[in-house]
């Protein structure tokens, strides 16, 4: 939904179970198809809201599969949010870190603290050799690139397109309490500079 000029991306109990048989129904966006960058900065301001079960997202895949099928491409995650948490996650994933296990070198998540319910500035500076993560326009995160490693380290070489979502449930963010619904992500703006 559009109110005021921000988008309303919602987390709601399926109000009719009849026509679909889901139990919460989602809501999200992407630019695949319309919109991809390679290298630059993203910057999105969102306020997060939170409920048990909730996983907002803002992050980014390969428009073309450049190196074959996911996860070759590599994804880029600006933040992941879960449950009623202080912090966001910034991760980069990729072959190399998912089917090889190399998380950590070079490490390829952070955290940053944010305060739910408040607007947040979320972004990257993404360039030929590194993926700086950004929080309100400060640096918290820097996933590099690697030459001397695995060639699948590095998949950062083509266009992306974005992707936001208000997500409910999963392994990772546990059960949802419907109780806690409706759950709501406000995107204010979305600004890329190349």
């Amino acid at each position: 939904a559009m109110e005021d000029g921000k988008l309303i991306l919602k987390g709601i109990n399926n109000p009719d179970s009849s026509r679909d048989s889901r139990p919460f129904l989602t809501g999200g966006i992407w630019s695949k198809g319309k919109f991809a960058f390679q290298y630059g900065r993203i910057e999105i301001r969102a306020k997060l809201g939170h409920a048990q079960g909730a996983w907002p997202a803002i992050w980014m895949l390969a428009e073309l599969d450049k190196y074959g099928k996911y996860p070759k491409n590599g994804e880029i995650d600006i933040m992941e949010h879960l449950n009623h948490d202080s912090i966001i996650y910034q991760t980069t994933h990729s072959y190399y870190t998912l089917d090889l296990g190399r998380k950590n070198s070079p490490p390829h998540s952070g955290t940053a603290k944010i305060v739910a319910g408040k607007y947040h500035v979320y972004g990257i500076s993404w360039y030929p050799n590194r993926i700086v993560f950004q929080l309100d326009g400060k640096d918290t995160f820097s996933y590099p690139r690697m030459t001397e490693l695995d060639q699948s380290q590095w998949p950062y070489d083509q266009p992306f397109f974005l992707l936001i979502d208000q997500q409910l449930g999963g392994n990772w963010v546990g059960k949802v309490d419907s109780k806690q619904l409706p759950v709501e992500m406000l995107i204010d703006w979305v600004k890329v500079y190349q």
